[in-house]
């Protein structure tokens, strides 16, 4: 996590660079679709101006600042898909990472995006040109920022212990409890074998007080006795 808000600080920082040259990105815009006989249409997605830029681009300032604004949206593009690596989250945080998807988006549409206080880019346009050519694509930029923002804010907050770091690991959280449930049978059955064994000792020591008649003397020289031996007072 530490790392992915490191990335995003580091594109931010360069956004802000790129946003001291909004003037610069909107004349070379204009520049280029002039060279492309497109002045009519509003620039409405990214592949428009990697076109512009790649085709109708005729000097050097207007290719950096083009190169710099396409740079900034790969950059973004790759920091979504490690935000994807980084933990899985709730519905809000997918939410908040696939319109960040669908927003740097080569071919989406642009024109209906705009970004709002604190940002001014937009006020930085004249009329016509926010609400006919450029409202769209200068907003792409701090409200794709914005997003990732909120992922990361939100993504915080959720209870998974493998992102940060408190608590452990589910496995060594839960193996007190798993000792205690293999303890437990063991206990019983060292019981139920104690148990057992003293059940055996009474019946044996049961077995050993049986009363016999003394031997006469006719059996004593003969070592035998003689016939089956009643109790005394019972006949057959």
């Amino acid at each position: 996590m530490n790392e992915v808000k490191e990335d995003l600080r580091n594109i931010e920082q360069i956004y802000k660079l790129f946003l001291q040259q909004q003037f610069t990105f909107i004349r070379a815009l204009q520049h280029t679709r002039e060279n492309a006989h497109d002045m009519i249409r509003p620039v409405t997605s990214i592949s428009q101006v990697q076109s512009y830029m790649e085709h109708y681009c005729n000097n050097s300032t207007d290719r950096r600042i083009l190169n710099m604004f396409l740079n900034i949206c790969n950059d973004l593009s790759k920091l979504c898909h490690k935000l994807e690596a980084v933990r899985s989250g709730n519905n809000r945080t997918n939410g908040i990472l696939e319109t960040c998807k669908l927003l740097l988006s080569h071919s989406n549409d642009l024109s209906t995006i705009r970004a709002k206080y604190p940002h001014d880019v937009v006020n930085h346009l004249s009329c016509d040109e926010a609400k006919n050519h450029y409202g769209g694509v200068v907003s792409l930029i701090p409200v794709v920022l914005d997003c990732m923002k909120e992922w990361v804010a939100h993504t915080e907050k959720l209870p998974l212990y493998n992102v940060s770091g408190g608590g452990g690991t589910s496995e060594e959280r839960d193996a007190p409890a798993r000792a205690a449930t293999l303890q437990t049978p063991r206990s019983l059955h060292l019981e139920a074998q104690t148990s057992t064994c003293n059940k055996d000792n009474v019946q044996v020591q049961g077995r050993k007080h049986v009363w016999k008649k003394p031997l006469s003397g006719t059996e004593k020289h003969s070592g035998k006795r003689q016939g089956p031996w009643k109790p005394p007072g019972r006949h057959a």
